[in-house]
């Protein structure tokens, strides 16, 4: 490890900025992924609960459910159950709550977005400075000095590798991240399109036996 370190230490003023960037990166890669790995999860038990609940003619059970399990699915199917109860329109609810884990799924991926391209940019720059410190010194001592001269262009690759493979480990977490978001946002919609269904059959349900009562009325 020490030696890992001091290697690293050997790639110029453009590591410090690469060592906030890894920072950074570990930093955001950890806490999105705690907020999103089961942020699609329990989808299917929400639905079969609503389901259930409303069969029973208990709404309240259903949101306290949905309530309970707490990610970005139930939220979007609470606000939906919540709207129906209060009379509202459910559909309309759980749209504005969707945009609304919409921006909070996708919170800090700038982050992530902006490390994969400027890790790269800094790696590149180290790789300047450093031979621009070699030719310097092939300048002033011609090659009488070659400790300096493979110092500035071991500079260089440092500088480049680390940029490298920040950029790299990166790019795999950012890209993690936003095929989870997907998968989460299709399974909202996919739940939400389910509740909405359960509704309308609910209120088909509820339709038909008044038509029949009006039809035996109407024979009498």
């Amino acid at each position: 490890m020490l030696e890992i370190l001091n290697t690293l230490s050997q790639g110029g003023p453009v590591m410090v900025p690469l060592a906030v960037c890894s920072l950074l990166a570990a930093t955001v890669m950890i806490e999105r992924y705690l907020a999103l790995r089961n942020a699609d999860r329990g989808g299917e038990e929400l639905i079969a609960a609503i389901r259930e609940g409303y069969g029973r003619g208990d709404g309240a059970e259903a949101l306290a459910r949905c309530k309970r399990m707490g990610n970005a699915v139930a939220n979007v199917l609470a606000a939906g159950v919540r709207a129906h109860l209060l009379g509202a329109a459910p559909g309309e609810a759980m749209e504005e709550r969707a945009l609304v884990e919409q921006r909070m799924l996708h919170r800090r991926l700038v982050v992530l977005d902006t490390i994969v391209t400027l890790a790269p940019l800094l790696g590149l720059l180290g790789t300047v400075l450093g031979m621009i410190r070699a030719f310097g010194i092939i300048s002033i001592s011609g090659t009488s000095h070659p400790a300096g001269i493979t110092g500035g262009v071991a500079e260089a690759l440092i500088a480049t590798a680390t940029g490298l493979a920040i950029a790299i480990v990166t790019l795999i977490g950012y890209n993690w991240c936003r095929d989870k978001v997907r998968q989460v946002t299709e399974e909202t919609e996919l739940r939400a399109t389910q509740f909405e269904n359960l509704l309308a059959v609910s209120a088909g349900a509820e339709r038909e036996p008044a038509a029949d009562r009006e039809g035996v009325s109407v024979a009498h």
